[in-house]
């Protein structure tokens, strides 16, 4: 096992991760770090959520932009607001004692003028959501012109929710000196069509294997029970744990919606977040469910993309995920920081053979829920 150190990370950050309690890289981190602080470098990086993947793409440019040179260098983009904030957050925390390296978000749903005025400052990495970076290029509120190191963190998320033209009009914007770090769970068409048009032909190729992210501290399990049973089953698990805080999540809006009500009938603290949602509204819920007003959260795999919420003991899984990628994310809102947690699949009969085969392919045990 290397050392962040070892890896080619400078003292300074170093010291920041050792603060945040990140001392051992994952592996993600150890196969992309040394790759890409060799600055001319492209990269397609295949990992699932929770693997690692902001530290293997973002301690390379924080290493590499020059903080002495007010110019935007970096530039990440991220499906959502949410993913945006929290890969700032982080790299603001990376950077406690080093070289001070400015990141600023910026992302829809929110107001654009408020945005202008706070990239009027020294700015050497830019987080952006596809949407909202075209708007400030058609405003000429940012300049990508000496922009040289370039993340593309969930690609593959940014395509499914119809990013693709604004992703290959924000390429085209940037000059052929640059590089690109490409990270995706999967690999579809749109990913490969990217790869030919805007990658080096030698880029660098990294896999790291589904079973890379999912948490050894987080136990698995099902519950069989008919459909028209599930609620009863579910309100009888939350009795049984009163003081615990968690996620359940449902395939669709209209799903969590429906849930959400019905728990809320039985007086429980709970709230949904689902894509529809207005961002005021979205930024209401995750308030109150991060100052613990709310105890549990109603969700779908979109719009829960970035949460990262402390403390969390469980996660349900109402209706089995679309994907098998969703899984890992899903799971990943618990035992988080070293913590223990718990990840329950609500299923009927006919479901337990692809809920083993999920098991299979991530390597993971499942067990009956006791």
């Amino acid at each position: 096992m290397s050392t962040f150190s070892e890896l080619g990370v400078s003292e300074g950050i170093t010291k920041g991760l050792n603060e945040l309690n990140i001392f051992d890289p994952t592996e993600i981190q150890s196969s992309a770090i040394p790759v890409l602080l060799k600055a001319e470098n492209d990269l397609v990086a295949q990992a699932q959520t929770g693997t690692g993947k902001t530290a293997a793409f973002g301690l390379p440019m924080l290493e590499l932009v020059d903080g002495k040179k007010s110019a935007i260098q970096g530039l990440i983009l991220a499906p959502t607001r949410e993913l945006c904030q929290q890969i700032a957050k982080q790299l603001f925390k990376f950077t406690k004692y080093s070289n001070k390296v400015f990141t600023e978000a910026v992302y829809g749903g929110a107001p654009i003028n408020d945005q202008i005025e706070r990239l009027k400052r020294p700015t050497h990495i830019v987080v952006a959501t596809p949407g909202r970076l075209i708007d400030l290029l058609k405003r000429k509120a940012i300049s990508l012109a000496d922009v040289k190191y370039v993340a593309l963190d969930e690609a593959d998320e940014m395509l499914s929710m119809g990013f693709k033209d604004d992703m290959f009009s924000i390429l085209d914007e940037i000059g052929i000196n640059r590089s690109i770090w490409l990270f995706s769970a999967t690999m579809p068409d749109g990913i490969q069509q990217i790869i030919k048009k805007f990658l080096r032909p030698n880029a660098m190729k990294i896999e790291v294997s589904r079973s890379a992210g999912v948490n050894e501290n987080i136990t698995h399990e099902y519950l069989i029970c008919r459909s028209k049973d599930k609620i009863q089953e579910l309100l009888h698990f939350l009795a049984y744990h009163p003081d615990e805080r968690g996620m359940i999540f449902c395939q669709t809006k209209r799903a969590a919606q429906t849930l959400a009500k019905q728990l809320k009938a039985k007086n429980i603290m709970v709230d949904a977040l689902e894509g529809d949602m207005g961002q005021r509204d979205r930024d209401k819920v995750m308030r109150m469910f991060k100052s613990e007003k709310i105890d549990l959260l109603v969700a779908t795999d979109i719009a829960a993309r970035g949460i990262d919420v402390k403390g969390l003991n469980f996660v349900l899984h109402y209706q089995l995920p679309q994907q098998i990628e969703y899984y890992t994310h899903r799971s990943g809102r618990t035992g988080r920081a070293g913590a223990k947690g718990n990840s329950i699949l609500f299923i009927n009969e006919r479901e337990k053979e692809k809920a083993y085969e999920l098991a299979s392919i991530l390597k993971f045990q499942l067990k009956p829920l006791n």
